[in-house]
């Protein structure tokens, strides 16, 4: 059994969710790429976290709090960018991926946008050529800027439910990253967008996964000059596994 075996419990992030269900008379699926970013506000009392709901008319987690994010779109790998991935960080991102770890960091960065209407980029002076799902980023006259995004975990949906995600998370700190000081806007995807004190958010429904993510973003702030290895939650032929990358 590894550390976070011992330190999280077996079995701690595979429970079954609101709405969640287990089909063992079809093939699992592939787990599809996904990013979420964790934005952390320290200019207050206390840290806080941004989430959203999202809508109870999603059959993945209806009604839950999360953190924006998504699945990785094939043109997400080359929109353009003021500032790259730290290489400790792309590094890590490599470890067993198919895809350029470009791609996840840039991917946390639209769906954030996309669903808060939050920018984490820089102003942008001339105009840019991206792929069509980029447009609407580019618009608001900016570039995505990477450099600040800090790889805190990746987490792969159990098999045999009926849409699985291998997800990335991110971390970044709100008044370095963002472009400038608008408010979070709620949407169609993520409903009841606030912002919460990371030390509260008992008062809230949480994924499992969502939670233990929280829980590394807290070590990280208590203790930002440690190194922090990203936790990895996965599933073997044997059953599920808690590592570090």
């Amino acid at each position: 059994m590894t550390t976070q075996e011992k330190e999280y419990g077996t079995g701690v992030f595979d429970k079954m969710e609101d709405g969640d269900v287990v089909d063992r008379s079809q093939p699992s699926a592939r787990p599809k790429d996904a990013a979420t970013l964790i934005l952390i506000r320290r200019d207050g009392p206390k840290p806080r976290v941004l989430v959203g709901k999202r809508s109870n008319k999603h059959a993945f987690m209806p009604d839950k709090f999360v953190f924006p994010g998504g699945r990785v779109d094939p043109e997400d790998s080359r929109a353009p960018a003021i500032s790259e991935l730290l290489s400790p960080v792309e590094a890590k991102l490599q470890f067993k991926a198919r895809r350029k770890p470009r791609a996840f960091g840039l991917t946390a960065i639209r769906e954030t946008f996309e669903e808060t209407g939050l920018i984490i980029g820089k102003s942008l002076n001339d105009e840019a050529r991206a792929p069509k799902n980029w447009r609407p980023f580019l618009a608001e006259g900016a570039l995505p800027c990477m450099t600040n995004l800090e790889f805190v975990g990746r987490a792969i949906t159990p098999p045999y439910r009926p849409r699985r995600f291998d997800a990335r998370f991110f971390m970044a700190d709100a008044e370095t990253a963002l472009i400038d000081e608008r408010p979070a806007a709620s949407g169609a995807e993520l409903v009841d967008v606030r912002w919460i004190d990371l030390e509260d958010t008992g008062d809230i429904d949480l994924p499992s996964v969502t939670q233990m993510m929280i829980d590394e973003v807290k070590a990280r702030l208590e203790a930002p000059k440690t190194l922090h290895d990203p936790l990895f939650l996965r599933y073997s032929a044997k059953g599920h596994i808690v590592e570090r990358i």
